[in-house]
């Protein structure tokens, strides 16, 4: 082998050196003064949550202890009507005794049920509500009876606090 062809030695690579710049005090504030603001933005993030949560279970445990009794209610609010219609289908010459014992119960059902903050819906007479009222069926207004009034009460309708257990059942003039 000749001198020319001779194979040069591999270069050593030249180690890179590159100087790691550590950020200023400036820029680390800076960095930590966002991280501090970011956390305490998280912080009122999750207050404001736990404070929601804390009201909606207050607001759920008031609903429960206020229409706690809604289900039995709306159960036996139909009875009352069960027991006015047993006492107008009682033939005329049934013993007083019986009629003011079939009285006295539907009474004490009825004040059972207002003790709960129940009531009845006053509905005869007055303008047609939909929130409130379910109309059976319309009549033509007269002067006496103008448009959109309830005529009559088929059902009484009654309610829980603000909440509707059951609708009163009308007959309303028809409004032109």
């Amino acid at each position: 082998m000749s001198g020319d062809d001779e194979v040069p030695p591999e270069a050593e690579p030249e180690a890179v050196t590159e100087a790691v710049e550590e950020p200023s005090i400036e820029e680390q504030l800076a960095s930590a003064l966002a991280a501090a603001e970011s956390s305490q933005k998280e912080i009122t993030y999750r207050d404001a949550e736990i404070d929601n949560i804390r009201k909606r279970h207050a607001k759920d445990r008031s609903d429960i202890i206020r229409y706690g009794s809604q289900g039995l209610a709306r159960k036996l609010t139909p009875l009352l009507s069960d027991f006015d219609r047993a006492l107008a289908a009682m033939p005329a010459e049934t013993d007083e005794v019986v009629l003011d014992g079939v009285r006295m119960i539907r009474s004490s059902l009825e004040a059972a049920l207002i003790g709960e903050g129940a009531r009845q819906i006053d509905a005869a007479g007055q303008p047609f509500d939909p929130n409130t009222m379910e109309a059976i069926t319309t009549i033509p207004p007269t002067e006496e009876h103008p448009a959109g009034m309830v005529v009559e009460v088929l059902e009484s309708g009654w309610m829980l606090h603000d909440r509707v257990l059951r609708p009163a059942r009308v007959v309303v003039t028809a409004v032109e």
